[in-house]
């Protein structure tokens, strides 16, 4: 399992759209890996990409009947997150090493120990000439990094997936492994751009300075977003919504000369309690005054994703998890919600419950040195064969 790992951990899957040439070799070598083990063909399913190399993005699809036709549907997302800056790595990011019991790379924890796991679960069950109380079905999918949309949204809308699947996304979860997520916080995230007029730093009375604008603009939302929404929700950790300031773009190159742009963002994970158009209502009216007060244009550009329905805590899927995680790990599992997004918010959007579980060291996902721990890939491999062969 290592050993398949690392192989295609080696295999840099970054979106075109973040610098990268996509999951197409990626993809391959997982087609590959599944052929070697004998576990049957995989369906590849496309979505057209003008920026891919390939002029499209791929998924994987591989089913395996069961003794009944219902469907236990695990997905993994082949994509990864850029490495960033390499010199806060102590080894090559897509050369994957085994420091003591853990497994360092690009990519390991998030999400490629999902993958391995979710094949060797079925090839252990293929070795013990068990038949999986479900069909069971493995997939592979593209652009989870960046908001699923040449990946798990356009294959839902070809009605890939029934109403009925047991659903369950490998891409959260902590070290004791007694963690399941069953529910999302919203997501927005705001791109601001603010215009004043350049002018010598000597005199900068002859222009209107948007770097000036864009502080006080930064500052004064940030306290009036988390002044107006103190709601909190103990499903969640942490129990409150976060408004934060995150990445600012370069403006001018020299330091004599007052900006006249400045472009800056806001990344917000909101309560499900808290509505999307009532914070939208408070960013508007901070931005009107503080432009107003700087004679500056701000512009604002949002991407939001509402809250979908938590998935219930009695539901079949659930269930089906938490009975194998206690007999596996021998832990008391807890439901929760977490910030970041998943695969499960599109299915329950569906009205198809969804959970999230891996054992996953806390912590490691998109930082340098990202690893996993080579125990947690075989317990994650035990709890999937568990759900597959109902027990």
């Amino acid at each position: 399992m290592v050993t398949a790992l690392s192989r295609i951990c080696a295999l840099p899957a970054i979106s075109p759209h973040n610098g990268g040439s996509g999951e197409e070799a990626k993809a391959k070598e997982i087609e590959k890996l599944i052929s070697g083990l004998g576990l049957g063909s995989v369906e590849w399913q496309r979505v057209d990409d003008a920026k891919s190399p390939t002029g499209n993005r791929p998924s994987l699809f591989l089913e395996v009947k069961g003794a009944c036709p219902r469907r236990l549907c695990i997905l993994s997302h082949m994509d990864i997150v850029p490495e960033g800056d390499r010199s806060f790595w102590t080894l090559d990011p897509y050369s994957p090493v085994v420091r003591g019991s853990r497994l360092y790379g690009r990519g390991v924890s998030d999400n490629g120990m999902a993958i391995i796991s979710s094949i060797y679960a079925l090839h252990t069950l293929k070795k013990l000439n068990i038949t999986p109380a479900y069909t069971v079905c493995l997939v592979f999918l593209s652009d989870e990094e960046l908001g699923s949309s040449f990946g798990v949204k356009p294959l839902l809308e070809r009605g890939l997936f029934r109403e009925d699947d047991l659903v369950i996304a490998p891409d959260s979860g902590n070290d004791s492994g007694d963690f399941v997520e069953i529910a999302e916080k919203s997501m927005l995230r705001m791109e601001f751009t603010v215009t004043g007029k350049q002018s010598h730093a000597a005199r900068p009375d002859t222009g209107v300075n948007a770097c000036r604008a864009a502080n006080l603009f930064s500052v004064e939302l940030d306290e009036a977003l988390h002044t107006t929404f103190q709601e909190k929700d103990a499903l969640f950790d942490p129990s409150v919504s976060t408004f934060e300031p995150t990445r600012r773009a370069a403006n001018v190159p020299n330091m004599n000369t007052v900006p006249g742009k400045e472009r800056f963002g806001f990344d917000c994970r909101v309560l499900p309690s808290v509505p999307l158009d009532d914070v939208l209502k408070v960013v508007e009216r901070v931005r009107d005054e503080v432009s107003r007060r700087s004679g500056t244009v701000i512009e604002i550009e949002v991407k939001r994703d509402d809250a979908a329905p938590p998935t219930s805590e009695d539901s079949d899927v659930a269930r089906l998890l938490l009975s194998s995680i206690k007999k596996v790990l021998n832990v008391k599992p807890v439901f929760g919600g977490i910030g970041g997004g998943t695969f499960a918010a599109f299915f329950r959007r569906k009205g198809i419950p969804a959970v999230v579980w891996q054992q996953e060291p806390e912590g490691t996902a998109h930082q340098p040195d990202e690893y996993t721990e080579i125990e947690y890939i075989v317990n994650n491999a035990k709890v999937f064969a568990g759900m597959m062969s109902g027990n």
